[in-house]
């Protein structure tokens, strides 16, 4: 099979399409054929080595999130069949979503909905999932609440815009100006271009701050939450950050299935949306890295495998 991979971190000099032997489930696992895989930030942060763990291995395949078609499934995998369209999380130690197979396990693999594409599908589990449990679990998200979101027009962000209105919320959101038909689009009430004027330094106050590009700290945030406000991050804030009663807060835990179900619901009832804004065939995989990079993509990348 066809597959993205490094054998060493750094640049996207070192990545290389190689044909690779596919690879097999274990008993609790699903092999998936990859019709597309979403591309994140995490990575080319990965690639550059910005994420190393002791159970790196190469060659190692990127790709953390997918949508494909079950192929062949474990012995005790219980929930999938062959031709099942599913979405997939491979193991953040077990990457390989960029190759044309990928191996999940059956906890991280979701029924895909039936009225988006693979390509949509394929962008929902990293950036959906993380706006979600940012502003549900983290914010205590709610209707009426004043809720900021920094990076609106992203990956993560064009999802939490969405996910905030479903919940009822007042939302403003931080973009370019050139993005703000595009956020008025998904919902947001409010656009605040971040060329033209610093947020921080306003009048308003805020409920939620979810800064989902990891652009701003606490420290410059506070001072517009409103007295309980709480700022939610994609970038790990290390030990407690309080000032009052006014809270610091990182994504919490994982995905998992309760939420997978909770997005699928709204994408098939018409309230969530998936926004790609490029589609790149696999072995363009270099190109659509370094568009990743530049982090000025409206809504998702993905690569196309098949």
């Amino acid at each position: 099979m066809k597959a993205v991979l490094i054998n060493k971190y750094g640049h996207n000099n070192v990545v290389e399409i190689k044909d690779l032997s596919r690879p097999v489930p274990g008993p609790n696992e699903v092999l998936i054929r990859v019709r597309a895989a979403g591309v994140n930030p995490v990575d080319w942060k990965i690639r550059e080595g910005m994420l190393r763990s002791a159970a790196d291995a190469f060659p190692m395949v990127l790709g953390r999130e997918c949508a494909g078609e079950v192929v062949e499934t474990g012995a005790a995998v219980k929930e999938f069949k062959k031709g099942d369209q599913v979405i997939a999380i491979p193991s953040i130690r077990k990457l390989g979503s960029f190759a044309e197979f990928a191996v999940a396990s059956e906890q991280t693999v979701y029924p895909k909905p039936g009225n988006i594409s693979f390509e949509e599908a394929a962008a929902i589990p990293i950036a959906g999932l993380t706006a979600l449990r940012a502003l549900r679990d983290a914010g205590g998200i709610s209707a009426g609440k004043k809720t900021l979101i920094v990076g609106a027009a992203g990956g993560v962000g064009h999802f939490g815009v969405q996910i905030a209105k479903v919940f009822g919320a007042e939302v403003t959101a931080v973009c370019k100006g050139a993005n703000s038909g595009f956020v008025r689009s998904l919902g947001a009430d409010t656009v605040i271009d971040y060329i033209k004027e610093d947020f921080t330094k306003g009048s308003l106050r805020y409920d939620i701050i979810f800064d989902a590009v990891a652009k701003r700290t606490f420290e410059e945030c506070r001072n517009v939450l409103s007295p309980n406000g709480i700022y939610v991050s994609t970038y790990p804030i290390g030990g407690a950050a309080e000032d009052g009663g006014k809270k610091a807060r990182t994504v919490p835990g994982g995905p998992t299935k309760a939420d997978m179900d909770w997005m699928k619901s709204r994408i098939e009832e018409g309230k969530i949306r998936v926004a790609i804004d490029k589609v790149f065939p696999l072995d363009q995989a270099k190109e659509a890295l370094a568009y990743s990079e530049t982090e000025q993509a409206r809504g998702k990348i993905v690569l196309k495998a098949a």
